[in-house]
């Protein structure tokens, strides 16, 4: 089976400034710990790097730092940092992106912003700037009211690729109190899948459980993306290493001996399992979910 992870961070605090690292987290995440956290069973394996939310400044040096790893890890494409509302300081940003051949696009965080931001004119005017760059967008925001502005930043730039990350954060409880997919949640994808150049990621679900989750408890929520993406609009990511930080795994040693979360070692091929098999079950097909649809999206050869 061949995997490309649509969604991986990397990060290294001696190198780059984080101002929301903290706990388990508060460590680089590189090439050593990404080498011990490789999917198990795969013939080949490949990834999308998605910015880590360095401090702006920084967001092109994060692009020639991972760029430079890219060969030894993996790293087929990256997604880079970007304010999309500055205007032509943003046009000059986007312009600069375009010197990295692995560049494909780009991340504004939009879960940090106030609801209606994605449809200011300062934004659309950023987005358009993408899209005639031929670069696609990565759409993180959280719950049902900020789907509303994907929804609106696609029907106002109806030529931007856009990934919507995370299934929108929608809440999904834990594996012992698991919470049904919300009617404002369902409403929110089924409006987005209206748009043809939306795609989805099946990412991030575990840590919005706080890392503790079942397969059984995430399936409404990839049930539900399928029937209003359909498989060829879907592609898994394995959001590492922030989604694999929970409720220490059985045979971890370093266990924190309060029960503090910890580093789950094999959360990342646990989640990937967790989608195979959904998928397999369904009858999905798991070829466009766990390479083909990223591959086409982020243009990978």
């Amino acid at each position: 089976m061949r995997v490309l992870d649509s969604h991986l961070h990397l990060w290294d605090p001696e190198l780059l400034r984080y101002e929301w690292l903290e706990g388990p987290l508060a460590y680089a995440f590189a090439g050593l710990e990404l080498d011990h956290a490789r999917v198990e069973l795969t013939d080949q394996e490949s990834a999308v790097f998605v910015q880590a939310d360095c401090v702006e400044e920084q967001y092109l040096d994060e692009v020639r730092w991972v760029d430079g790893l890219a060969e030894e890890l993996g790293i087929s494409a990256i997604v880079a940092g970007a304010r999309l509302d500055r205007g032509a300081a943003t046009i000059s940003h986007l312009d600069a992106l375009t010197g990295f051949a692995r560049v494909a696009g780009v991340r504004h965080l939009l879960q940090s912003e106030p609801d209606g931001f994605a449809a200011s004119g300062a934004f659309i005017a950023g987005a358009r700037g993408l899209a005639e760059r031929g670069l696609s967008f990565d759409a993180c925001v959280r719950g049902a009211r900020q789907l509303a502005d994907v929804d609106a930043l696609a029907r106002a730039v109806p030529d931007l690729r856009v990934v919507l990350d995370h299934l929108g954060k929608p809440g999904v409880g834990t594996a012992s109190a698991p919470l049904k997919p919300s009617a404002l949640w369902l409403g929110g994808i089924d409006a987005l899948a209206q748009h043809p150049l939306v795609h989805c990621k099946l990412s991030g679900l575990p840590a919005e459980a706080g890392g503790d989750w079942s397969a059984e408890q995430m399936a409404p929520f990839l049930d539900a993306a399928v029937e209003a993406f359909g498989a060829e609009r879907l592609m898994w990511g394995s959001d590492w290493p922030v989604s694999v930080i929970g409720p220490a795994e059985a045979d971890d040693p370093h266990a924190p001996a309060d029960g503090s979360p910890s580093y789950q070692y094999s959360g990342r091929s646990r989640w990937a399992g967790a989608v195979v098999d959904w998928a397999r079950d369904r009858g999905h097909d798991v070829e466009a979910i766990m390479w083909g649809t990223a591959a086409r999206f982020y243009g990978i050869g």
